[in-house]
């Protein structure tokens, strides 16, 4: 983007886009008009102005389209039509704009690995070009301004205060993108225990709807909002009843011979724990004193500490990539040889498994509920090495190719 000859010639389109509110002060009449200044347009012949007002006579008016949407904490978001192109931060917004029918205007991503597209290889007509995802990460320059210009996006999938708070920068950098390029909308939603994040939170589909409205697709979100409700019905109908369900032990841990552990706390009410609640788990480390990862709190468990809640259930994260088999012969297979870790209940029954994504939006949580509940209740959903499914694939793949 040439950002000298954004500044010469006022407004960009996207500049339009966020002050559409502006409208009936004329600021976005000023994006369309002539600014060449050329003086001798200023007198008229008698003729040409009845002309004039013969064409103005029959020209209709085109309609203002221009529409609102509000998320916290950027607020009310003015767009005076849909954005044609979008980046996410994360996977979980990522994911929500795929739902919506529109991966192909995804122009990149704040980091690709955390960002797992595999599960689209299940849903016909679906998919993302990880190429571009790629090649064009944030997390590339470290979260520079300076891609932000260069990839020019219609609007930013990203909680600008995550911005400030994990990237270093200054609210001035905030305003220079919004008024540059184009404007954030987003919302940090994944846990809940970071002091800085003093304002609203929102749940999955909360969230998943603010964005259907960004992009007016409220008619695709309530055709996911049915398929999610009554999946989540029809697996909490067959639960167990509480005082059989697991407690779980939720941990971070990237290496396949660990030894030290990040915890979560599954009562934060983040989206990325969002399947352990619809599955009625207990929290292991509940009265313990233990708190869950976050930007100020980083502290770690061993085995020790795990041996003290013995919990019934492992979920370890970072190991996406892996499948269950594999899984099983790294990460168990470490567990069950350890001279501590191989007295922990979960893994002399063997029920440590991985703990799903961090991010995580509407199509990837009915992948990872289904396969939650398969590790938790095999005997009730099948094992989660099987092929049994719980919800339709054409179903969601149709509602994301406009099919519905």
């Amino acid at each position: 983007m040439d950002r000298d000859s954004t500044e010469r010639n006022g407004l960009t389109r996207r500049n339009c886009i966020r002050y559409g509110a502006l409208a009936g002060t004329g600021l976005l009449a000023g994006c369309t008009s002539d600014s060449s200044g050329d003086s001798s347009t200023e007198t008229t012949t008698a003729a040409e102005t009845e002309s004039e007002t013969d064409t103005a006579s029959t020209t209709t008016a085109e309609p203002d389209t221009s529409y609102s949407v509000s998320m916290a904490p950027v607020g009310e978001v003015t767009f005076d039509s849909v954005p044609e192109s979008w980046i996410a931060y994360d996977g979980g917004y990522a994911d929500m704009g795929v739902a919506l029918g529109l991966g192909d205007k995804m122009t990149g991503i704040g980091g690709a690995g955390r960002y797992y597209t595999y599960v689209y290889d299940e849903l016909p007509g679906v998919s993302v070009d990880r190429s571009v995802i790629e090649e064009n990460q944030l997390s590339d320059s470290d979260m520079s301004k300076e891609i932000f210009y260069e990839l020019d996006n219609d609007v930013h999938l990203m909680d600008p205060e995550m911005l400030i708070n994990w990237f270093g920068w200054k609210q001035k950098d905030v305003d220079e993108i919004t008024k540059g390029v184009a404007p954030f909308f987003g919302n940090l939603i994944f846990r809940r225990e970071d002091e800085w994040h003093d304002y609203r939170y929102y749940t999955l589909y909360e969230a998943f709807e603010k964005v259907a409205q960004l992009f007016q697709e409220e008619e695709r979100y309530e055709a996911f909002e049915s398929l999610h409700d009554e999946f989540i019905a029809d697996i909490q109908a067959k639960l167990p009843s509480a005082d059989e369900r697991p407690n779980v032990l939720l941990v971070y841990a990237g290496s396949d011979e660990p030894e030290k552990f990040s915890p979560y706390r599954l009562n934060d009410k983040g989206t990325s724990k969002k399947q352990w609640r619809d599955l009625g788990v207990s929290d292991a480390l509940s009265g313990t004193g233990i708190e869950g990862l976050s930007t100020t709190d980083r502290g770690k468990i061993d085995y020790e500490a795990m041996l003290e809640v013995d919990p019934d259930v492992i979920l370890l994260r970072a190991h996406e990539r892996k499948s269950a088999e594999e899984f099983r012969d790294t990460v168990l297979e470490f567990m069950k040889s350890h001279p501590v870790a191989s007295e922990l209940t979960a893994v002399k029954n063997e029920r440590v498994y991985r703990g799903g994504y961090l991010f995580q939006g509407p199509i990837q949580n009915l992948f990872l509920t289904e396969r939650g509940a398969q590790q938790l209740y095999p005997d009730v959903f099948g094992e989660v090495t099987s092929d049994e499914t719980l919800f339709d694939r054409q179903r969601v793949a149709d509602i994301v190719n406009g099919d519905f």
